[in-house]
Formats: C-alpha cells, sequence, structure tokens
C-alpha cells in the first residue's frame, strides 16, 4: 500500500470515538476529506480553547456527545448508526492527571474500552476496528532500543496500567468473540509515541504547555528536560490507522494485531531538544526554565520499534522531527494570527498526503 486509499474510504460509514480531542479532530476532518461518512462519540471538547471547535471539525460530520462509559447508550449508537469501521480513540490521555484521578483514569480507559467492543460485537455491518491505546502500555525497562509489539504489558502509574489493561480486554475480546464467523469483526490495537502538531491544548502535555506560554509571552517551566521520547508529528500514526483500517477490512484477521507507530528511533530526542528548537523557531523573546517543584514519576526513556508496519503496511513516517516542530510552529503561529483554522489544518493534511 504504502498510502492512503481515497477510493476505499469514500462513502464508508466510520464511527470515531473520542472525536472532539486532539487527535480524534484531526482525524475526523481527515476522514472528512476522503470522502467518508464520519459519526463523532466523545464527550465536550476537554479544553476551553480546542481544535474540535477552531477547525469547525463538527461541520462535516454527525457529532454526538456522549460518554464511553455509557454501555446502554453506546450500544444504541451502534445500532442506530451502524458503521462499517470503528476507530476508538476515546480516553483519558494525560499521565498526571491519572495519578490526581486514577478511578477516572481507569474506568475511562479501561472499561471505555470494553464498552466499545462490547457494543460492537453484534453489529453486522461492522467490519473492522482499530482502538488506539499507548506506547505506554510496555513494561518500561529504560532500553535503548524499540520495545516490539510482543514484548511484556506493563506500566508504573494509573495512565500506563490503564493501557497495558486495554490492550489486555482488546486480546481477550479478539480470540474469544471477534474472530469468529457469527461476529467476523478484524480487530486491531495501535501504539504510537508521543503525538504532536498544532491544536493541542491539554494541560500538563509538553508542546501544548510550551505554545501556550509563548503565545501569551510567559516563561516555559520544563519538568523533565532529560526525559527521551520518541516524538511524531499527529498525521503520522494516523495514517498508520487508516491504512491498518483499510487492510483488516479487505483482508480480515491477516492483520488483527497490536502494531506500533512511531518515528524512526533517531527521531527519539530529549524534552530540552524540543523545547530548544521551538523556543528558537518561535522568536519573539520566547524562553523557558526549569520547574524546580516535585512531580510525579515519569520514565526518562522510551523507544518503539515499528518494523512490522513498515514492511507489512508499507508504512512509513514522512516528516523529520525538526519538520514535525516547524509544522506545529506553523499551525499555532496561524493561530496567533487569527487565521481560518480549518483551512490551515486541510493545507497540512494536503501537504501531509503528498508526501512521499
Amino acid at each position: 500500500m504504502g498510502k492512503i486509499n481515497q477510493k476505499f474510504w469514500r462513502g464508508k460509514k466510520v464511527l470515531v470515538t473520542g472525536h472532539t480531542g486532539f487527535k480524534g479532530s484531526w482525524l475526523s476532518l481527515w476522514l472528512q476529506q476522503l470522502g467518508a461518512q464520519v459519526t463523532g462519540y466523545a464527550l465536550e471538547p476537554p479544553t476551553e480553547i480546542n481544535m474540535f471547535e477552531l477547525a469547525g471539525i463538527s461541520k462535516g460530520m454527525k457529532s454526538i456527545t456522549a460518554d464511553v462509559r455509557d454501555l446502554e447508550n453506546l450500544k444504541k449508537v451502534f445500532r442506530k448508526e451502524q458503521p462499517e469501521i470503528v476507530i476508538h480513540l476515546a480516553g483519558q490521555p494525560i499521565v498526571k492527571l491519572s495519578y490526581d484521578d486514577p478511578i477516572l483514569t481507569y474506568t475511562t480507559n479501561v472499561m471505555g474500552t470494553a464498552h466499545i467492543l462490547e457494543a460492537a460485537k453484534n453489529i453486522s455491518s461492522t467490519r473492522a476496528m482499530v482502538c488506539i491505546t499507548s506506547d505506554k502500555c510496555y513494561e518500561n525497562n529504560a532500553w535503548v532500543w524499540g520495545y516490539r509489539e510482543n514484548d511484556k504489558l506493563g506500566g508504573s502509574d494509573p495512565y500506563a496500567s490503564s493501557k497495558a489493561c486495554a490492550e489486555l480486554i482488546i486480546s481477550a475480546y479478539r480470540n474469544s468473540y471477534m474472530r469468529f464467523p457469527q461476529f467476523n469483526i478484524s480487530l486491531a490495537s495501535t501504539r504510537a509515541g508521543n503525538v504532536i502538531g498544532g491544536g493541542d491544548w491539554a494541560r500538563d502535555r509538553l508542546v501544548p504547555d510550551i505554545m501556550r506560554n509563548f503565545i501569551n509571552k510567559e516563561t516555559v517551566l520544563i519538568r523533565n528536560p532529560k526525559a527521551t521520547r520518541p516524538w511524531q508529528h499527529v498525521l503520522e500514526p494516523l495514517s498508520g490507522y487508516l491504512m491498518l483500517a483499510e487492510s483488516l477490512y479487505r483482508e480480515g484477521n491477516k492483520f488483527a494485531e497490536a502494531w506500533n507507530f512511531g518515528p524512526n528511533i533517531d527521531q527519539s530526542k530529549p524534552v530540552s531538544f524540543i523545547v530548544d528548537y521551538l523556543t528558537k523557531g518561535w522568536g519573539e523573546g520566547a524562553t523557558w526554565k526549569l520547574d524546580e517543584g516535585y512531580h510525579p514519576h515519569e520514565d526518562l526513556l522510551l523507544a518503539l520499534d515499528s518494523s512490522k508496519a513498515k514492511r507489512l503496511l508499507k508504512w512509513h513516517p514522512k516528516l523529520s522531527l525538526k519538520e514535525t516542530l516547524d509544522w506545529t510552529i506553523d499551525w499555532y503561529k496561524a493561530y496567533a494570527n487569527n487565521e481560518d483554522m480549518r483551512k490551515k489544518t486541510i493545507k497540512q493534511i494536503e501537504k501531509y498526503q503528498n508526501l512521499k
């Protein structure tokens, strides 16, 4: 394959959970551009300023405001909408919040995933499901090499462990139900690295915290400058999700397993590199300093091995880390200049699709 097949997506009925969030907004707009019939299921946007509203994501789709923890409502939506493809993004995505509210994190990330699978299980129209978890689902041994899909799951904090639990639930549903003819749903999970790009406004997340302070002309406080992560632009894993969904739909259980979508290993850089590059690229007197207060534990080293996706799906990262950061600065600069953010976002999607 190697690229997104627009003819495949034209007219497909796609249900996206978490469509009001950062990744969900980008994905929903991309699917609209591909001609899919998109239905979204999510809570209200999680931040006062948010990409969902800034880019007018709801204009080209059906948007349902509801909670993945509400199983009966999910079942009603599945019966009514009859989706052919489901992409499950809804979740509690912030590590720091998981320490503050572990019950919210577990009920959303663990039971929310179980609810989606249960709601889809008996819907005859549904052929393919992609459930997004996290690279933090692996037991982190601080290896210098990337984790592969068959490495041990784990998690030393509520967020990471909730994603490992979600992976176990996905595997159990796949082996107990989805792979059998009476259900006939090809189910896969995906694990991506630290996703960045324009439109993220979440609190306690590196790039949005930096950009919010730059826009407000305030000094950025950085918690863990030595922490190294597999940074990638939001469109990189989303392209993988779309390619995987098509493969599941066309070829069934051959692709029904776990998949990594991470940047090349040389793209893993410490937080200090990211903040220095963004500070220089933004200009306008932007500055940062070390936050010396107490902060919960975060693993310092994490990387993914995406060899399987590269070989079997012909997926590969298209943007270098510096290009990723340049695109991110460009998006937030456009916002600061009061540009049309729907047009800006579509322009970046189209630019990405034309890359080789």
